[in-house]
């Protein structure tokens, strides 16, 4: 894998910072390097055809019929009419399972092999999978009501038996009777890998006829238990504020007492511990996903914030506890104080999380793990000082379980560096709960899961809005999905904190939210790309404040434009001799706006033609990578070169 590199060129020097305190000359050099990213995410998805994978951008696509896997939820499951003596499923595990291994699922004497059976994953074990109240009326969310929704806890993930390229074949045969000497009933099976994550509640396997369609039951695993369900784990970091010498750490665990990180030089802290329940999640007049079929016991959120640090230094810490156990130690490096020269960041949107292994699940972003390991790639040599995800965060929209899977996914990068986020339409919206928008994109979590499991430095809860400073950059992050009108108070905020932002201090000003302002892709007739009310209230604060660059996602591909404002091209680049854009600044025009919404979530086409404000159109997963100095600012973008449809 390489990693992405900045351009060599020197660019030209600006003048001064004592020259020009109000005339700062703004390079942005924006090229697109591609890296040769590991195919786990290609197989990853190869389970998922191509209508499923189109669907997927449809509106509402949180709980509409996305695949069959999908309206599970609403499908009566009984116990099949199979007298079959033979059937067995089992597990081939340690006595107890670890925090993170490959679980293998047996399933033996199966009289006749058919396309429809499958395995799914329970949890809890003593879930009910049969039944649930004939109260069609609680699953209208569902999308369908043409059939009662009778499976009232929804399967962590699942196979089809067929996955194992010998079951239908029947290759495992096994003689079961012998008459006079000769086989007179043989039986076939099936072996199947599940990726199982410590999830803190016992799980069990179960085998279904009828596929997702009409499912029943067959047969029942035992319950696995974890070795340590009260384990510390899915450590990440965040800056509590612009000094560099503060980060917070927060983990799960499914212990409620206090535990302590232990970092530097014998320093401790004792964690804040926190969790929420079903009744947190929002509701309306039917039950939504979060608070019904969807949710999965979260554990117990652990959060302290280790003081006295250095920013620009690496220290060693662990968190737990002598009775929940201990987390390895982990080397990280703080990022650099606000107001020093240089920084260097990743910046993403919509990643989400997919399976490792041939499952389906309920929302799968076929991406995110190419990008993550190529991202992890660029931590590990150092590169990297800080990480921001704008929006769309794990796509867990009411399926609980899903948050555990996002964070197992990133803590190899979001443990070593500050994982800073902004929050998205899939973690906050929903009818009647204050959003902007009024479609339950978040499957009812109402954006509760997101500030537990991502304590950033706001004001207030439900007030994502916060701005921090890391070397001559002063970042402005927003909520796109609370009230952003002109004098709200997100409004009043936002023009706050931009002006009185000491641009001889931070020189940069990025402004980040997650919809976007700018983008060629349309999006559907009930719900736009491009809220034309939100680029009314809040561009002209971005030209009033002169942001340097403004980053967004929701649109799931790269776009960047000219500088810009009210869809006019304010000023052009101009390409060096390397063919990189070079925006020079002396007298601010306009912001540069990017979209990079293509971390993981499928990918939207780009259209060949476009507004004469759209430069660059790109529909590959990757992310991006800013490196600034009080100079000069370079930009650009890292994929994997490839168009997905």
């Amino acid at each position: 894998m390489r990693s992405c590199q900045l351009p060599s060129t020197m660019l030209s020097s600006p003048p001064s910072l004592m020259e020009s305190s109000h005339f700062l000359r703004l390079f942005l050099a924006f090229s697109i390097i591609f890296l040769g990213f590991s195919s786990s995410s290609s197989s990853s998805s190869s389970h998922l055809s191509s209508r499923e994978l189109g669907d997927i951008t449809f509106e509402y696509r949180n709980y509409t019929a996305i695949h069959e896997f999908r309206l599970l939820n609403r499908k009566r499951s009984i116990f099949c009419p199979d007298p079959n003596p033979y059937l067995q499923i089992n597990i081939t595990s340690n006595p107890l399972l670890s925090d993170d291994e490959f679980v293998t699922v047996n399933i033996s004497g199966v009289l006749l092999p058919a396309e429809s059976d499958w395995v799914a994953m329970i949890s809890p074990s003593h879930a009910n999978i049969s039944a649930c109240p004939f109260n069609a009326i609680q699953y209208e969310q569902t999308g369908d009501l043409s059939k009662l929704p009778l499976l009232c806890h929804y399967p962590v993930k699942a196979q089809y038996a067929s996955k194992d390229p010998d079951y239908l074949s029947c290759k495992k045969k096994t003689c079961q009777k012998y008459v006079a000497g000769k086989c007179r009933v043989s039986t076939c099976a099936a072996t199947l890998s599940f990726h199982v994550i410590n999830i803190r509640t016992d799980i069990k396997f179960v085998f279904y006829g009828g596929g997702f369609e009409t499912p029943c039951i067959l047969k029942i695993s035992d319950s696995a238990t974890f070795a340590n369900p009260q384990k510390p784990l899915y450590g990440h970091l965040s800056s509590t504020d612009s000094t560099g010498k503060s980060m917070r750490v927060t983990w799960v665990s499914g212990d409620k007492q206090p535990q302590k990180v232990q970092y530097g030089d014998g320093q401790s802290q004792t964690s804040q511990v926190t969790t929420f329940t079903q009744d947190n999640m929002c509701s309306w007049a039917v039950k939504s996903p979060a608070s019904d079929f969807g949710w999965h016991d979260p554990g117990y959120i652990h959060s302290a914030v280790m003081t006295r640090l250095k920013p620009s230094t690496q220290f060693s810490y662990r968190y737990g506890s002598d009775s929940a156990g201990w987390s390895d130690k982990i080397t990280f490096r703080t990022p650099p104080a606000g107001g020093s020269d240089e920084v260097k960041i990743v910046a993403f949107g919509d990643m989400g999380k997919a399976p490792r292994d041939p499952s389906v699940e309920h929302y799968i972003q076929p991406g995110s793990i190419s990008v993550i390991e190529a991202i992890a790639n660029e931590v590990s040599s150092g590169n990297i000082d800080s990480i921001f995800h704008i929006g769309d965060i794990s796509y867990a929209t009411g399926f609980l379980v899903e948050w555990d899977y996002f964070l197992h996914l990133i803590n190899p990068v979001a443990s070593t560096v500050s994982y800073m986020t902004a929050i998205g339409n899939h973690e906050r919206d929903y009818v009647s709960s204050g959003s902007v928008y009024i479609t339950p994109d978040s499957g009812g979590e109402c954006g509760v899961p997101y500030e537990t499991y991502f304590p950033m430095p706001t004001a207030a809860k439900d007030k994502p809005w916060y701005s921090i400073e890391q070397g001559s950059i002063h970042f402005t992050i927003i909520s796109t999905e609370h009230d952003w009108t002109k004098n709200s108070e997100q409004y009043n905020w936002m023009n706050k904190d931009m002006a009185a932002v000491d641009r001889s201090k931070t020189p940069w000003l990025v402004f980040t939210g997650h919809r976007p302002m700018y983008s060629s892709n349309g999006g559907s007739v009930i719900i736009p790309s491009v809220d034309k009310k939100f680029v009314q209230a809040v561009e002209p604060l971005l030209l009033a404040n002169k942001v340097d660059l403004a980053l967004f996602g929701h649109v799931h591909n790269y776009e960047r434009t000219c500088a810009v404002y009210r869809r006019d091209c304010k000023a052009m680049p101009k390409k060096d001799k390397n063919g990189i854009d070079i925006y020079d600044n002396s007298n601010y025009s306009a912001p540069v706006h990017a979209v990079i919404g293509m971390a993981g979530f499928t990918l939207d086409k780009s259209p060949s033609n476009a507004d004469s404000w759209s430069l660059v159109r790109v529909s590959e997963f990757g992310y991006v990578r800013v490196h600034a100095t009080k100079k000069e600012l370079n930009f650009e973008l890292c994929n994997r070169g490839r168009l997905v449809s």
